[in-house]
């Protein structure tokens, strides 16, 4: 009972790649107006395809959004890379998420992998070695790449949103921020990007081994992905941030997008999510 995504706002997004075709969100019996309960200590959801907003709590509150950064860090990519793109995994990709505690790919030092590839890996299993090796890559340096984050941020009118890396994990320094707010704007345009879609809206890939890398297995962390017409879109954890969601859905040409930030439960962000998609569709067809 959610969806997925398609912004109706200025950027023109460049066709990478075919995005996969997601059944709509079925037709609510009868339409109802009550307000899900909603836990998070942020919420946003809009119809991007008119740019209403259809629920907002504390959504311009500044809050670490853990890994759902990685949105910005795919979208980064694309502006520049072309999928074909070979990307060298070096030890240096691999000791940066285990140092930091993330979550990872499994990469191996030394495989090349094709940028259209590796976002698989960066989205599906969250993976921070994937986001290190791809910043380094098109930054060119990490921090290189940061200041792009940023100054795409507030291209896009992201005028709460401070990137401190690639990927979403506390710093030493300080973790960066976000609002529901920013991070649904982000999410509506990044699913404009056909390749960004497709790769959020599938549950597991398999990229097999050649000449220039071995095989891979990825499994998406989100649990949304199943129920009609949902195509992703990221999910995140730290313990500074909670349990945060990116989340989009399609429903009779319409496309609602929302984040969720600081929830303590992780199962029930997803609840929450298809919840909200599911009142929003009714709300908005009314």
């Amino acid at each position: 009972m959610a969806g997925a995504l398609a912004l109706a706002t200025g950027l023109a997004a460049p066709a990478y790649a075919q995005a996969s075709t997601s059944t709509a969100i079925p037709a609510p019996a009868s339409v109802r107006y009550d307000t899900p309960a909603v836990h998070a200590t942020a919420a946003y959801l809009m119809d991007a395809s008119t740019g209403k907003v259809l629920f907002t709590k504390d959504a311009d509150n500044r809050l670490p959004i853990a890994s759902i950064t990685k949105t910005m860090t795919a979208y980064v990519v694309l502006k520049t890379a072309k999928p074909t793109d070979l990307v060298e995994i070096r030890r240096e990709d691999v000791q940066y998420a285990e140092d930091g505690g993330g979550t990872t790919a499994d990469l191996r030092p030394g495989d090349r992998i094709p940028v259209g590839e590796l976002l698989y890996g960066l989205m599906l299993p969250s993976g921070a070695d994937a986001a290190h090796a791809l910043a380094r890559t098109y930054g060119p340096g990490v921090k290189g790449f940061v200041a792009k984050m940023n100054a795409t941020a507030r291209e896009l009118g992201m005028n709460d949103t401070k990137y401190v890396n690639a990927d979403g994990l506390p710093m030493p320094g300080g973790d960066g921020y976000s609002t529901a707010h920013d991070q649904t704007v982000l999410a509506a345009k990044a699913l404009q990007v056909p390749l960004i879609k497709q790769v959020a809206g599938t549950r597991f890939h398999t990229l097999d081994a050649d000449d220039e890398h071995r095989s891979y297995s990825w499994r998406n962390t989100n649990r949304l992905l199943g129920s009609p017409g949902v195509i992703g879109l990221k999910t995140g954890f730290t313990r500074a941030a909670g349990y945060t969601l990116a989340f989009a859905g399609e429903r009779d040409g319409r496309t609602l997008v929302g984040v969720l930030l600081g929830e303590s439960n992780s199962a029930r962000r997803f609840d929450t999510a298809d919840a909200l998609l599911s009142w929003g569709a009714a709300r908005a067809a009314a």
